[in-house]
């Protein structure tokens, strides 16, 4: 019975031994190659359960999913040689793993070295094309746009595709970082002497509209008022002349009251009159 036991459990070892060694399985962000003999058969295996011949297939599988290449920052020369520190990064992947294998051995380190060598070779040729001023804020996009499409390119040829490829910092050597910000310094110097300009000759313009307005307000205010002022005497005249029609004796009263008022306005004033004048009618039927 213990025999019969031992059997089994070799058996069942034997067997699952043999799994082990003939299937295998490719992750869903994986793909695989079979290997007969340590040469290349049949085509790239997608996710799933798979089988292999014992001792005779060799599997080795690949991360398909996007990678990173994260650069040093390197010196490039503008065409003015002017050098800027240009720091990137490289987003890719394997596009053909059979290709991939045969040129870098499907290696990740030997793909990313020639796709540095690629990169560096690309950017340097755009930024020598090109000012600090247009590689800076210009033409950026423009740089990456073309420098992905070139290696690319080149890339096809030890399987691997670019998906992109960006700046992440573009700054001066710092042997010209001082000019440069004492050039920026020095136009904005003079934007803000342009500006200054504008708004003084803006103000000046608002300034002497405002005073020519405020003149012809003025005037026509004083026109008017005028206008108003000899209306009002004129009404006031003929008020008068209607109340003091109706009582010419009161009339003449009035004139005399305020003619002696005026003329004994202060104490120290003085004057020589007859005593029999006219002026002081109004005295003499007092007393």
């Amino acid at each position: 019975m213990e025999n019969r036991i031992i059997t089994i459990a070799a058996i069942i070892a034997l067997i699952g031994f043999a799994m082990q060694s003939t299937l295998f399985t490719v992750k869903e962000y994986e793909r695989a190659i079979k290997f007969k003999f340590g040469e290349f058969v049949g085509e790239e295996i997608e996710p799933g359960l798979r089988w292999k011949i014992p001792f005779v297939n060799t599997i080795r599988k690949f991360d398909v999913r996007i990678q990173t290449m994260d650069s040093d920052p390197e010196g490039f020369l503008t065409k003015n040689n002017q050098e800027l520190v240009i720091d990137s990064f490289v987003k890719w992947r394997i596009r053909d793993i059979k290709q991939y294998v045969v040129s870098v051995s499907g290696r990740t380190d030997i793909a990313e070295t020639r796709l540095a060598q690629q990169v560096n070779s690309s950017l340097r040729s755009e930024v020598g094309k090109r000012s600090i001023g247009e590689v800076v804020a210009g033409d950026r996009a423009v740089i990456m746009d073309v420098v992905q499409k070139a290696i690319d390119e080149e890339s096809k040829k030890f399987g691997v595709e670019v998906i992109d490829v960006r700046m992440k910092r573009v700054d001066y050597a710092d042997e010209i970082r001082a000019s440069v910000f004492r050039d920026m310094e020095s136009e904005r110097n003079v934007l803000v002497q342009q500006k200054e300009s504008t708004g003084k000759k803006i103000a000046e313009e608002i300034r002497a509209k405002a005073d020519a307005t405020g003149l012809v307000t003025v005037a026509e205010a004083e026109k008017r008022a005028n206008i108003l002022r000899g209306e009002g005497d004129a009404q006031a005249t003929r008020i008068y002349a209607e109340a003091f029609g109706e009582d010419i004796e009161f009339y003449e009263l009035y004139r005399s009251l305020e003619a002696y008022k005026n003329t004994f306005n202060n104490a120290g004033d003085v004057m020589v009159i007859e005593p029999d004048s006219e002026f002081f009618k109004y005295f003499k039927q007092n007393q």
